[in-house]
């Protein structure tokens, strides 16, 4: 009787622990939200952007915990281009199935699995999906009242993400394009 009565109030405890866990969902404005992007290859530097489709942080006791974020690969755009003079025809390369595939893969996704840290400065682990893969990926994200940014850095091989990459073709010379591209993120809640 005393090993149920004991299993009965460490059930109790338990139960009222995650009842009183108070996670917020912080979903984050799409249209106030960025994503920017740098690629570059030997002597050129091309930057552009990225839409979100929909996201959200998730926040226990004023710090963040979890979240996910889809991002809408159809809008991937170049902004060092203008109309005319090579803009449509980067992106529409970037968005083949040379690059990232769009029309089977419209989305990217990173779903948050740890952070530590708290206050403003966090260490984030999530699962990054491009085109087929899932990999881990960790970052720093800095979080300010509403505001959360980051940049890190993408190895575009690694999601299979092959093209003028010298990971997987000789004799590229002057057109290889370099596998790491840079993001530089800012979530508006």
């Amino acid at each position: 009787m005393k090993n149920v009565t004991k299993t009965l109030i460490l059930a109790t405890i338990l139960v009222a622990g995650v009842a009183f866990t108070n996670t917020i969902v912080k979903q984050i404005d799409i249209t106030k939200s960025t994503i920017n992007w740098t690629g570059k290859k030997l002597g050129k530097t091309h930057i552009g952007s990225i839409n979100f489709h929909k996201g959200h942080l998730e926040m226990e006791d004023g710090n963040l915990v979890g979240g996910m974020f889809e991002i809408d690969m159809t809008s991937i755009t170049s902004l060092d281009l203008k109309e005319g003079k090579g803009k449509e025809k980067l992106e529409g390369h970037l968005k083949s199935d040379d690059f990232f595939g769009v029309a089977t893969y419209p989305t990217a996704k990173l779903v948050i699995t740890a952070v530590t840290g708290s206050d403003s400065t966090y260490s984030v682990t999530g699962d990054l999906t491009i085109k087929a893969t899932t990999l881990p990926i960790t970052f720093d994200l800095m979080l300010d009242g509403n505001t959360a940014t980051t940049k890190f850095v993408i190895d575009r091989s690694k999601y299979d993400v092959r093209y003028g990459s010298g990971s997987f073709f000789d004799n590229l010379g002057d057109t290889a394009i370099y596998n790491d591209f840079e993001l530089d993120i800012t979530l508006k809640m």
